[in-house]
Formats: C-alpha cells, structure tokens, sequence
C-alpha cells in the first residue's frame, strides 16, 4: 500500500494538460505548476542534512522523471535544536554577522566555515534536481536586538547613508512582528535604503548559495506586505540566478487579492495549511472554483507564469504542526479521500509538493470549467473577513454614536436578512500611560482599537498568534490589548475599515454552517492532445450517484464541436473501459471519493 504514493504522483504529471518544453525553447519561469518534496508535513522544523539529502535521492530517483524536480527545506533550517528551542522561542538562531540567516551547522554539518547551503545546493543540482528554502518575512527579532550592520552587496562593506553606517535597529519594524511568530521576524521598512539594501543581501546570499526556489512566509494573506513582496520579486529580477518565488500560508486570499500579487511571484498560496484531515481537503473546493473562474490559474508572473497553490500534499509518513518531532505517523486520509485531494489539485493545476517522508514510504515496501453542487439543510452564521480594500465587499462601516460618549463600528453592507441586528464593535482610541506610549499614540494616530464589549481589555486582532490548520482558524481574534499593529484599524471615508497590520479591510460574510461540508463537485478540463477529462467529487458522508448529461458537458467547452461525434471514455483510478458515452455519463462515488473519466471523441 505504502509504495502506492509512488504512483498516485507519477501518474498525475499527465493531469496538468500542459506540454513540457526544454528551457532553450521557453526560458519562461514555472511555465508549468512546480512540483517537487517539502520538508514541512514531516519534519515540522527540526529536519537534518542527512535526513533531507535521503529524501532528494529518492525524488530524484523515482519522481524526477515524472515532472518533480523541487526539494525545499522548510522552516526554522537556522534555528538550534536544543532544549528551549520552539517555532517562536527567541535566541536560538544562526545569523552572521551582517544579521542573515545561516544554517544551524549542527544539523547541518557541510554549511560550516560559511559555506551556508552551498554544498548541500551542490548535492542537489547533481542529482539533477532544484534546491529550495523557506524563508520568514523581513528581518529576525535576534539580529535586531544584536543590532547587527547592514551589508552593502554593491560595495561589500557596511552600508552607510547621510554620513552614518546603519544598523538592523534602524529598518527593523517592531510593531509589525509576524502575527503567528512575533518573537521571530517582523517587517523592515523598505522605504529606507537601508532595508532595501539588507533584502537585496539576504537573496544575494541565496543566489550565491544555489537557491532556485524561495517560499516567502508571513507576507500575504492576514499577512499581507505588499511592499516587502514587490521589492523581494524586484530583486529576485535583476539577480544572474533563475530563483522561483513561493508566497505562504494564504489565510482569507480572494482573487482580488491576489491580483495584486500574481504578476510579482511565481505561486501562492490560497489557503491556511493543509493537513490530514477531510474538513482540510473539503475546505479547498469553493476556493478553487472561485479562482479559476477569475482565471487566474497560470496567469503572468514573475518572469513566466504564476499558480495559485492549494498547500502541500500531506500523504505517506508525517508529524504533526509546529511540534519538534519528525515523521511517526501514517496520514489520517483514507484511500479515497487521498484519491479525491490528487484529483482536485492536479485539474485545478496546483502546484504538487509532496509532504512524505520518502525514505519510510519506500522501505516499508509493503481549469475546473464546469461547477455544480447539491448543497445539503444548512444554518446561516456569519465571518469576520479580510479582502483587499478596493473589493466592493468591504465598504459598509459606519459610525454609531451611543450614551455616555461610548461610540461603535458597525457593519451596515449587504446581509440575506434585512431585519437582523447589525454586526458592532465598541470602538477605543489608543490611551498612554507612559513615555512610550506616547511615542506610540503619535505614530497611531486617526487609530482605533476595537472591542466586543465596552467593559472589556480584550482587542480585535486581524490576524492569528500562531500558525493554525485551516480547520482550527478563526478570522479574527480577540487578546490583551497592546500596541500592536494588527490591533490598530482604521475607519475610512468610504466605509472600509483598514486594518494597519496588514492593510486589508474587513468584511462581514454570510455563510452556510455544515459540519458534514456536503454535496458534489464536477471538475471538467481539455488535455493536450485533445482528450477531456471529467471529475466528479463525492463531498457526501454516503455513497451518492453523480450524472453529467453529454449535451451540458458540450455546453461546457464551446470550442469544441462535441453535438454529433461519438464519445468514448475510460475511468482513469480503475482503468476501467466504460465504452461509448450515450445520452449521460453517471456513476456511484464513494463517501469522500471521487471518480475521473478521460473521453476522447471520435
């Protein structure tokens, strides 16, 4: 059973329904979905040298040639493995002396005597493979309080401005620590040529080390930096080194989001994390039709093509998240279900990278065009969102002046209940107690904080604490109040309400709670050489027969001419010959399984 991962992600390179060309022939950047091996889904942070060079063997091996070509050493590389040692702990990185991130040499043994990831790049290129790292936002919480230089890559000393040498103390923007690491990272002020020039030297320090793949993290998304973005992929442009650029998580990305983005990156992800669980692999459907309707699947991006991503593949031997522990446990997917998330990404066109640990899988030896789905009796609840701030659905903030001199923001926009109370917040202006908090209210000022209730010390925040599945996240989240960016919001002329952390606005959202998550799903899409494929998806807790009539599947491609020509089709999991397609196609799926039918017409 185990070495049948194997081919559940050969087989599915032929799903993309692109053609492969050489790179003299289209020099293009990801002019097809990148594919390879993240180290996340089962090593979390604490995976070794040793350990990630055995599972690059293996994809090279037995994945290579189907398309996969990315091993990525996902995050924390830089951080000790010693007792203390967490995903938000302080004091336990690697940084040289220009405040970068360095390989922790313990774990990893080659990277020593400065030589960072250079020979473990090396080791990756010959087996023909492309080696990736993650990276976090700006520039490390440890360097700042070291208050390390800044390195000038155009002089390759310090780097000096207006008659002074500037210093990580200077760029760094405390109130704009990552949300879920704030001990971590926080953001740098690209206005300055100072943090302008560290970003340049960290991914200068990539290229030179043999970097050809970046996963950004804690940018977009609740996350969003769009300034930090837009100068990462500028210096990613003028680099002599083809480096693909990944954004990561993507909690509450719309398209109109991601259209800011998409022409800056390569892909990105559209989701919280993907983990095991069916609620996870569910929660992916209305996203996907939503974005490919937008076609935005394969867009322009950053020097080539950019994907919108739907989360590693979480199959084989994994961890559990944020914990510091290694691969001891078999995925929580059942076969079926396993089949359905293989199905959805590859007609979506996601990006695959498999979450596995290779090595334990093989030694035990042993354009969605068309969407339709049967909701099932569904409750009405509604979400606190965040979308770009040009979306028409965030403008419906006002105003609400009560007794006392207290004062509330309510959401007055577009509700399925006109008689419904509205949604309100109690709404604070920052107060100072001390000479810092002066400094602070001066910085914040035209600011709110936002409260449920007027006794309360507990503020909104736009963003989580910490790195959630996107079974367990909850937009929006109520903490101590303190000053912090992602508690700062704004109430603007046009009834959007900023969020200053992010610079997204909120929405208030109406939707249909269903703890069973529902109803089916056809994906249809066209393949290279003419062949179409048809999905039907099974999101039901039973059995259920899902029907496609022909003349709605020629409905659905009206480029083809499909009324009066014969159709045969095949059932691709079973290879099972079902003949000539008649008046319908139709066939039982499995609870949580899926069915996939390639027809060609004769």
């Amino acid at each position: 059973m185990k070495t049948f991962v194997f081919s559940f992600l050969c087989f599915f390179f032929a799903l993309f329904l692109l053609q492969r060309v050489s790179s003299e022939e289209q020099p293009e950047r990801a002019s097809l979905p990148p594919r390879g091996w993240n180290s996340y889904d089962s090593f979390s942070w604490i995976i070794s040298e040793e350990e990630f060079l055995n599972n690059a063997e293996l994809v090279a091996q037995r994945l290579k040639a189907h398309g996969y070509e990315y091993v990525v050493v996902d995050y924390l590389w830089y951080r000790r493995k010693v007792k203390g040692a967490y995903t938000d702990s302080l004091g336990f990185d690697v940084i040289d002396e220009w405040g970068r991130m360095i390989p922790d040499p313990d774990r990893w043994p080659s990277s020593k005597g400065g030589k960072g990831f250079t020979e473990v790049a090396k080791k990756v290129h010959d087996m023909g493979l492309k080696f990736g790292i993650h990276v976090m936002r700006g520039i490390s919480t440890q360097a700042v309080n070291a208050n390390t230089p800044i390195l000038d890559t155009t002089k390759g000393c310090a780097y000096e401005e207006s008659g002074r040498q500037w210093h990580a103390n200077n760029i760094g923007l405390k109130e704009r620590a990552c949300a879920w690491m704030p001990h971590g990272f926080m953001s740098v002020n690209t206005k300055l040529g100072a943090g302008k020039a560290f970003l340049r030297s960290l991914y200068q320090q990539f290229a030179d080390w043999g970097v050809d793949f970046v996963k950004h993290d804690c940018v977009f998304g609740d996350d969003l930096d769009l300034d930090e973005i837009s100068l990462v992929s500028e210096v990613l442009r003028g680099l002599n080194r083809s480096i693909l650029y990944s954004l990561s998580p993507g909690t509450s990305v719309t398209p109109a989001m991601a259209k800011n983005v998409k022409g800056l990156v390569n892909m990105y992800r559209i989701t919280g994390d993907d983990w095991d669980l069916w609620e996870d692999v569910a929660a992916h459907f209305n996203v996907t039709r939503d974005f490919s309707t937008a076609n935005m699947i394969g867009a322009p991006g950053l020097l080539g093509k950019s994907w919108p991503d739907l989360d590693m593949l979480p199959l084989g031997w994994l961890t559990n998240p944020g914990v510091n522990e290694g691969p001891h446990r078999s995925s929580k997917l059942n076969l079926d279900e396993q089949k359905t998330q293989m199905t959805l990404w590859s007609m979506a066109k996601s990006p695959l990278m498999y979450g596995g640990d290779f090595p334990r899988v093989t030694g035990n030896g042993n354009g969605g065009l068309n969407w339709q789905s049967r909701s099932m009796t569904a409750q009405e609840t509604h979400t606190f969102g965040l979308t770009n701030c040009m979306d028409p659905k965030a403008k419906g903030w006002l105003n609400k002046a009560l007794d006392n001199d207290l004062e509330q923001v309510c959401w007055k926009g577009s509700t399925r209940n006109r008689y419904e109370a509205p949604f309100c917040l109690y709404k604070r202006k920052p107060l100072y107690e001390s000479d810092e908090d002066v400094t602070y209210v001066k910085q914040y000022q035209g600011k709110l904080r936002l409260l449920a209730t007027d006794a309360m010390e507990f503020c909104l925040g736009a963003s989580p604490k910490w790195k959630l599945t996107s079974k367990e996240f909850k937009r929006g989240s109520f903490s101590p109040c303190k000053w912090d960016t992602n508690q700062m919001w704004e109430l603007r002329y046009d009834g959007t309400l900023k969020n200053s952390y992010s610079g997204l606005c909120a929405s208030i959202n109406t939707v249909k709670v269903n703890a069973d998550s529902g109803g089916v799903r056809s994906w249809i899409a066209t393949g290279r050489k003419g062949e179409i494929y048809l999905a039907f998806f099974n999101l039901n807790s039973e059995k259920t027969k899902i029907s496609a009539k022909k003349s709605d599947l020629a409905k659905a491609l009206p480029g083809k001419n499909l009324t009066n020509v014969s159709w045969m089709y095949k059932e691709v999991w079973s290879g099972k010959d079902m003949g000539e397609v008649k008046e319908s196609i139709s066939m039982e799926v499995e609870k949580h399984g899926c069915v996939l039918f390639v027809l060609n017409c004769g």
